[in-house]
């Protein structure tokens, strides 16, 4: 990945830019169509938001939502959580990922992993990806500029090298949304930015069952899965509700001979890249 010296807006934003010198030039040779001008602008502005606010979105940037063909083929899906690593729920989230045989990627804040470095340590060395989800999870992220986002991305990427021997390589914003000057950022911080194929709303809802049908339904080799070990809502009967839904997400993932692993970071990740 590209450091930043050479980097590349997508087509979206080049023509964006473009969009504005034009603006400028139509402006300083004909000014009275100002109205024209500040019009198309806006209309500018309106897609870039748009395309920024879909958590899916390519538009504004390179963005993983599933994973690989090769991964597919291999019957293969990835299992994510987000917003940990908190000291109650993750070791045991732990457990049941060790007890199937899944691998997964966590997606962790870092003043949560200076807070429980053993934490994120641990996750590393059962053999899950600890990954980059911003320093302090701000829900205006996504209103930030450019030097607000990387103290973010860039906090998370200290704390989570330090505790887990390994510096991410993957970045996910918080809820998803980011704006156009993401892009950039972590092109400059060596992070490929990860969204996913389904939601269970564990962070809200509080009936597992609702939850594992949302993953469920539709669930197809190379999805990406979201949960949450941190920010945990609790079910009716006051236990953790990702712990409700994961023993039964891994046991049916098991009965569709599906496997969950960890997402790669780059195509030479990939066992098969070689072949």
């Amino acid at each position: 990945m590209s450091d930043g010296r050479g980097y590349r807006p997508p087509p979206l934003l080049a023509g964006s830019l473009a969009l504005h010198a034009a603006g400028a030039l139509a402006l300083a040779v004909a000014p009275r169509h100002w109205r024209i001008v500040a019009g198309a602008l806006m209309a500018d502005h309106l897609v870039l938001a748009a395309a920024s606010l879909w958590p899916r979105s390519s538009w504004v940037g390179a963005n993983l939502s599933a994973l690989p063909a090769a991964a597919a083929r291999r019957r293969e899906v990835a299992l994510t959580f987000d917003d940990g690593p908190d000291p109650d729920v993750t070791p045991r989230v732990l457990d049941l990922l060790d007890r199937h045989g899944a691998r997964a990627t966590f997606f962790c804040i870092g003043e949560r992993v200076r807070a429980h470095p053993e934490i994120a340590a641990e996750i590393a060395r059962r053999g899950h990806r600890v990954e980059n989800h911003t320093q302090t999870h701000p829900h205006l992220f996504a209103c930030y500029p450019a030097p607000a986002l990387r103290r973010e991305v860039e906090g998370a990427q200290e704390a989570i090298a330090r505790a887990a021997g390994r510096a991410p390589r993957l970045f996910r914003a918080p809820a998803g949304l980011r704006n156009p000057l993401l892009d950039r950022v972590l092109c400059r911080a060596g992070l490929r930015l990860v969204s996913w194929t389904r939601r269970g709303f564990d962070a809200l809802e509080k009936d597992p069952d609702r939850i594992a049908r949302r993953l469920l339904a539709g669930l197809a080799a190379g999805d990406v899965l979201l949960l949450h070990d941190g920010a945990v809502t609790r079910g009716h009967g006051g236990n953790p509700v990702v712990l409700e839904v994961l023993p039964r997400l891994l046991d049916e993932l098991a009965a569709r001979g599906l496997r969950s692993v960890v997402i790669a970071a780059t195509p030479a990740d990939i066992p098969e890249a070689a072949e």
